[in-house]
């Protein structure tokens, strides 16, 4: 299932065919959520992964190939890639903190992996920890430390709320053709990507042309929107109490790097990396400076 798309060779190929990959489904809050387990059942480190929104377990396969040594959990969120949609639950954070919560649990892993979430992903695992969900450390890498409506770029933000509440007055299959559209993807992706490196571009520009528009349903994906503008991992900050990792961009357009630093104080104990020259695609443009990050950190916070 390690599947790239046909626009441009992955960078990260190679190291990624190393690790062994099987995919598996369980069903959770009313549908089957797929997932995928990466490297060796007997690593000393598990780690499970929460991608961004509108993502999938694709998206953070670049971390996962720097670090051969860990095995890691990647399940593709209700709604989401290969995932059916919650029957049983709203496609917001208190449903997908629920679904977190219920997915760990199924698979044996609550206390004992460590949980990784990407961007909308870091929203989503902070709500759960906050919740009740024991870790014995987590990860944000690209953190939400504010709402995306409080985000640096005011401007951007207005267009692309009024694109999603354009989607609304269409009918499903209209809002589906609207939702996914490639002048709208490709604008997003050459917005967002800062490496000055063509043949990277190109590759990100294919991950997102192939898999960012994998959503269930209009609804779906407006139920996780409108959440991914209005909360933040901020709100859950006093609740986080596992050894906490941020992973921040230097040139992040969602979240100012100002942000992150006051998240990094209201988190108690909680560490922070900031890697220059990148922006909200840590996880494509410089896995191997977060993975090493990560590499770290949990060394020190062991996860079994």
């Amino acid at each position: 299932m390690n599947a790239q798309s046909p626009h441009a060779a992955s960078p990260y190929a190679q190291q990624l065919a190393r690790i062994p990959v099987t995919q598996q489904s369980v069903t959770l809050l009313g549908n089957e959520t797929k997932y995928w387990t990466y490297g060796d059942a007997d690593a000393t480190t598990t780690v499970v992964l929460v991608h961004g929104y509108r993502g999938e377990h694709h998206g953070l396969e670049p971390i996962v190939a720097h670090l051969p040594g860990m095995r890691f959990i990647a399940p593709d969120l209700p709604g989401f890639g290969e995932s059916g949609a919650m029957t049983e639950a709203a496609h917001d954070i208190d449903g997908y903190a629920t679904w977190l919560i219920a997915f760990m649990e199924a698979l044996g892993l609550t206390g004992n992996a460590a949980v990784l979430g990407h961007s909308f992903g870091s929203i989503v695992v902070s709500a759960a920890v906050a919740r009740g969900l024991t870790a014995p450390a987590i990860v944000l890498v690209n953190p939400i430390a504010v709402p995306g409506l409080e985000g640096p770029r005011p401007v951007a933000t207005a267009l692309t709320v009024g694109f999603y509440r354009s989607a609304r007055l269409l009918p499903e299959r209209a809002a589906r053709a609207f939702l996914g559209s490639p002048v709208i993807v490709r604008g997003m992706s050459i917005a967002l990507a800062k490496t000055k490196n063509r043949g990277l571009r190109r590759w990100i520009h294919g991950q997102h042309d192939t898999y960012f528009s994998r959503f269930a349903s209009k609804q779906t994906i407006l139920e996780g929107f409108d959440a991914s503008v209005t909360r933040s991992v901020g709100e859950f900050a006093h609740a986080i109490t596992p050894p906490t990792l941020l992973v921040a961009a230097e040139r992040d357009d969602i979240t100012p790097l100002s942000a992150i630093r006051a998240l990094n104080g209201a988190i108690a104990g909680s560490e922070l990396v900031v890697i220059p020259e990148v922006g909200h695609l840590i996880h494509y443009e410089t896995p191997a400076v977060a993975a090493s990050a990560i590499e770290a950190f949990l060394a020190r916070h062991r996860a079994s």
